[in-house]
């Protein structure tokens, strides 16, 4: 479809989408949006799987029309939170992402940073409160 035939809303939503995946392409430092798309979603849905359905819902109404389908894909609210540490963490992110799981401590911390300047003040903050110290503690380690 022609891009003047898409509706107005539809427009906005692709758009938002974008801003966010070029944020993470440049956090990760690759041009290579598939990528930024695929650690994006696995730091959506790991984090998303550690809050309870309450909190999770209410972050994702933070996020961008498109990549909210994407956060919700596959959930089951009946299951969380799913309990994994730090180690059980990493292990889902790298499958999910088709990352190794050397490259979840450099990528977490990045989508993280991402998320915070994109979401409104205090939101991502709130959620991570209910993710356990060590892994809040990776997410929110220096670059």
């Amino acid at each position: 479809m022609p891009p003047s035939t898409r509706p107005p809303d539809f427009e906005h939503a692709i758009h938002s989408a974008n801003i966010w995946l070029k944020a993470v392409s440049e956090a990760l430092g690759t041009e290579d949006r598939h990528l930024a798309h695929r650690v994006l979603r696995a730091w959506l849905h790991t984090f998303r799987d550690r809050l309870t359905v309450d909190v999770a819902a209410h972050f994702a109404a933070q996020l961008p029309e498109l990549l909210r389908g994407g956060y919700y894909d596959g959930w089951d609210p009946s299951v969380v939170p799913v309990k994994y540490g730090r180690e059980g963490y990493v292990e889902r992110f790298a499958q999910e992402a088709k990352i190794s799981a050397e490259d979840v401590a450099r990528f977490a911390p990045a989508i993280t940073t991402v998320v915070r300047n994109h979401a409104s003040p205090g939101h991502l903050e709130s959620a991570l409160e209910q993710v356990p110290h060590d892994i809040r503690a990776l997410l929110l380690q220096p670059a």
